[in-house]
């Protein structure tokens, strides 16, 4: 089982590196954010590949796409869908938005204002759309992939504490090196490599792969290790906010999607140490004190994951 679970991966990792030049590490994070059942948020500067990067994991996985440019004008019905009167039977018709798809691309997500980007809080946590007294059910797998600018760029707005926290990861692309810059200027010169990104897996794939990243074992010890590391976002001197039950739950989560990857049934605590912070970084909200030390949130992270007792399993 676990060379099946190594070998859907590696399917997926090789197709995206033809179109993604040098970013494997970041295929993973996507692939664990994916197959743990999360919702995934990527900021970084314009032009590194973020849009890139996601239409190459929707080819990849076979899986419907829909992707929203978010600018301040978008309505919460360009999201969800709206209701639309039909005069012939003379009864409102749902006409289902972008939503209804497996992969939503939300591209430049804090382009628009805080109440459009509220009309993802329902369907990034309960998979449905209410409209009036009926609801909708979304087809599962489905995983919203928002890309976003860093919030001191030109037109940005910042994405309420409530909506961060309904992204299990949060990630960045990097500007890539020189000779991976060279790679891409020579690929992207003569073709578009993205018309190559075929279908390696499908949806059912997706479906396994989810259901065996529930299976990996977290024993009391992870458990407690991660209560630990949460706790301490809560009682430190620089954090205003400090994380959620759900960010727990995300962490453990993450962890077991990265002790699949690795050829593991169970999780050890390299598991969670290093994918704390992407975890851990969007969901805390510092306070001026911090701001006024220049101390950031990955500073802290880094502090709190250095300090707690790593467990003997």
């Amino acid at each position: 089982m676990i060379n099946k679970d190594r070998e859907l991966i590696n399917r997926i990792v090789s197709n995206i590196e033809t179109a993604v030049i040098g970013k494997r590490e970041v295929i993973l994070n996507l692939i664990k954010g994916i197959i743990a059942g999360g919702h995934i948020l990527i900021e970084d500067v314009p032009g590194v590949g973020k849009t890139t990067m996601v239409k190459a994991i929707a080819k990849s996985l076979n899986l419907t796409y829909k992707r929203i440019q978010f600018t301040p004008d978008l309505l919460p019905s360009d999201i969800t869908g709206v209701s639309i009167y039909n005069q012939r039977n003379c009864e409102f018709e749902f006409r289902e938005g972008p939503v209804f798809s497996n992969i939503l691309l939300a591209d430049e997500i804090n382009r628009t204002s805080p109440k459009t980007q509220a009309a993802l809080l329902e369907v990034m946590e309960e998979l449905q759309v209410s409209e009036g007294n009926i609801t909708y059910k979304l087809e599962t797998p489905f995983c919203v992939l928002a890309t976003q600018n860093p919030i001191d760029h030109e037109g940005t707005f910042n994405l309420p504490e409530a909506q961060l926290d309904r992204f299990m990861i949060k990630i960045k692309m990097g500007y890539p090196n020189n000779q991976d810059e060279s790679r891409i200027i020579e690929l992207y010169a003569s073709n578009d490599p993205m018309h190559d990104i075929r279908s390696v897996i499908n949806r059912e794939d997706v479906l396994y792969l989810q259901d065996r990243v529930r299976g990996i074992f977290a024993s009391r010890e992870i458990s407690d290790y991660i209560v630990r590391i949460v706790d301490a976002t809560r009682n430190n001197k620089y954090i205003n906010l400090g994380a959620s039950t759900r960010a727990a739950l995300a962490l453990v989560r993450i962890s077991q999607a990265a002790a699949l990857i690795d050829g593991r049934e169970y999780i050890v605590p390299e598991d969670v140490k290093s994918n704390a912070l992407m975890v851990l970084n969007h969901r805390i909200v510092l306070n001026s004190e911090a701001k006024l030390n220049n101390i950031n949130s990955c500073n802290i992270i880094e502090n709190i994951i250095g300090e707690i007792p790593v467990p003997k399993l």
